[in-house]
C-alpha cells in the first residue's frame, strides 16, 4: 500500500510525501526483518497511524476542491482533428487571440464546471496567450456591468435581464447549416479571413472538440487543445513546458457593479489639454466599454441601436438630464457646459469665426453656472474660448464630445454634441422639440 502511494505522490510531484511514503514501504516490506524493538515498533506503529488518518481528513477535504490537473505531457505532437476547418459568414472576426466555446447539443457536466468555475478557462487560455470565451457567463457579465446600455442607453434594467444568449449563438453565422451538426461541443479560433464568391468576406474558424463523455481526463484535452494550437500558430514552447492544476486558480466571483462612469479628468480651466491627446483618451475608454474582451461583432449581433432618441432636459440648477436613457446626467465643467447652452440655443449653427460676436451671451451663461462670480482666469477663459485663433474652442467641443461619448455610443451620441465640417459652422443637430428648459 505505501509503495502504491508513494506512486501515486510522485505522479502528483509531491516529494516530501513520495519520500515518506516510500520509507514506510521499506519499513514495512515483509522480506526481511528490522530489528528496532517491540516499545519502538508500538510507538511506530501509533505515528504512522495518526499520520494516515491525518492524511485522510486533508485529502478528502482538498477532494471538494475542482481537480484540473494540468500534467506536462510526452512531446509527441499534438493530435489534429479530422475536418476541423468551417466556415463562418460573419462581419468580422473573433480577435487573433480569442478562442469561444460552442456547442449544438448541452453536456450539462461539462458547461456545469465551466459555469462554475470560469477560472480554469482562463488560467488555461493564459498558458497560451488566448482568452477564451464562455458567452452565457459574458453576457451576464456585460450585463451586470451595463456595456449593453452604452451601446443602447434606452435599454432599461429589466430589459436588459432578458438578454440571453446560449453557445450555439455563434453556429447561426455557418456558411453551410449543415456542419452544425459536426460541431458538438469545442472551442473555435479564427484562422483567416477570405473573400468569398458572394463578394462577402468569409471567416475560417478552426474546431476543438472537447467533451465529458469521450473517456479522455478533461486536463489532458485541454493540454491537446493547447499543444495543437501553439504548433499550428508555430510557437517555440508548447504547453509541454508548462503545468498547472485547479489549485492554482483562486475563486473569482463577478460583483456587481454600477453603471460604468468615466471620469473625464476635467482640468482646471486654465490648463488647456492638447485636442489630439483628448481624443486618444476618449477613444481608448470608448474601446475599453465596447468590447470588454469580446469581439466587436458579437457585441454589434446582440445589440442592434435605434435611432431612439432621448428628450434633452436642462434644469432648474442648470443640470443636463436624458429621461429617454434612464434619467441619464451629462456632466461638463462650467466653461464647457457653457459653450454647449449657448449652441443649445442657436440651431443654426455658430461658425468658430462668428464667436467674438457671441462673447457677451456666453458671458451671461457662464456667470449662471458660476454665482459665486468670475475670477480673473475665468474671464481670460471666456476671451480665449472666444478667439477662433486659439486651441481652446476645439478643446471645449473635444470635451463636451467626450462627455456624451463617456455614457453611450457614437451612434446616438452624435445627435447630442456639438459637431460640423471644417470651416462650417458647427452645431446640436439634435431635434429642438425635445429639447426641455425648465
Amino acid at each position: 500500500m505505501f509503495l502504491l502511494k508513494a506512486i501515486e505522490y510522485y505522479k502528483q510531484k509531491k516529494e516530501s510525501l513520495v519520500i515518506t511514503f516510500a520509507a514506510l514501504a521499506v519499513l514495512f516490506q515483509p522480506f526481511f526483518k528490522i530489528a528496532l524493538g517491540r516499545t519502538m515498533w508500538n510507538v511506530i506503529d501509533v505515528i504512522v497511524a495518526i499520520g494516515l488518518i491525518v492524511l485522510y481528513i486533508w485529502d478528502n477535504r482538498k477532494g471538494d476542491r475542482p481537480k484540473v490537473h494540468f500534467q506536462p505531457k510526452p512531446p509527441k505532437g499534438p493530435t489534429k482533428q479530422e475536418n476541423d476547418v468551417f466556415e463562418f459568414t460573419l462581419n468580422g472576426k473573433l480577435s487573433p487571440n480569442e478562442l469561444v466555446f460552442v456547442a449544438n447539443q448541452e453536456d450539462k457536466e461539462l458547461t456545469d464546471y465551466f459555469e462554475k468555475h470560469p477560472e480554469v478557462l482562463e488560467g488555461w487560455g493564459q498558458m497560451f496567450g488566448f482568452q477564451v470565451v464562455y458567452l452565457p457567463l459574458l453576457i451576464r457579465k456585460l450585463a451586470n456591468k451595463r456595456v449593453l446600455q452604452y451601446r443602447a442607453p434606452y435599454l432599461t434594467d429589466a430589459e436588459l435581464s432578458d438578454i440571453t444568449i446560449g453557445n450555439d449563438f455563434m453556429l447561426q453565422f455557418l456558411e453551410n447549416p449543415a456542419d452544425r451538426e459536426k460541431m458538438k461541443q469545442g472551442f473555435i479560433r479564427t484562422e483567416n479571413i477570405h473573400r468569398g464568391s458572394d463578394g462577402k468576406d468569409k471567416a475560417i474558424n478552426r474546431f476543438y472538440p472537447i467533451s465529458s463523455t469521450n473517456g479522455e481526463p478533461l486536463s489532458d484535452q485541454l493540454n491537446r487543445i493547447g499543444n495543437q494550437i501553439s504548433s499550428e500558430l508555430g510557437k517555440d514552447r508548447l504547453l509541454e513546458n508548462k503545468s498547472m492544476s485547479a489549485d492554482d486558480f483562486p475563486d473569482i466571483e463577478t460583483p456587481k457593479q454600477p453603471y460604468p462612469t468615466i471620469n473625464l479628468g476635467y482640468a482646471p480651466e486654465e490648463e488647456e489639454i492638447p485636442t489630439e491627446e483628448l481624443i486618444e483618451e476618449i477613444r481608448e475608454r470608448i474601446l475599453k466599454l465596447r468590447q470588454r474582451g469580446i469581439a466587436e461583432y458579437i457585441l454589434e449581433q446582440l445589440i442592434h441601436p435605434d435611432n431612439r432618441l432621448s428628450r434633452f432636459v436642462v434644469t432648474i440648477d442648470w443640470r443636463i438630464v436624458l429621461p429617454g436613457y434612464n434619467n441619464m446626467e451629462i456632466k461638463m465643467e462650467p466653461l464647457a457646459k457653457a459653450v454647449y447652452l449657448l449652441y443649445l440655443k442657436h440651431p443654426e449653427g455658430i461658425a468658430f469665426k462668428q464667436l467674438p460676436g457671441f462673447k457677451e451671451e456666453l458671458l451671461q451663461l457662464y456667470k449662471l453656472l458660476r454665482p459665486s462670480g468670475l475670477t480673473g482666469k475665468a474671464l481670460q477663459s471666456v476671451e480665449d474660448v472666444t478667439n477662433p485663433t486659439l486651441n481652446s474652442i476645439n478643446e471645449k467641443c473635444a470635451r463636451i464630445r467626450a462627455a456624451f461619448l463617456g455614457q453611450f455610443d457614437d451612434y446616438m451620441a452624435k445627435s447630442y454634441y456639438v459637431d460640423g465640417p471644417r470651416g462650417e459652422a458647427k452645431k446640436i443637430v439634435l431635434p429642438r422639440n425635445l429639447v426641455v428648459w425648465e
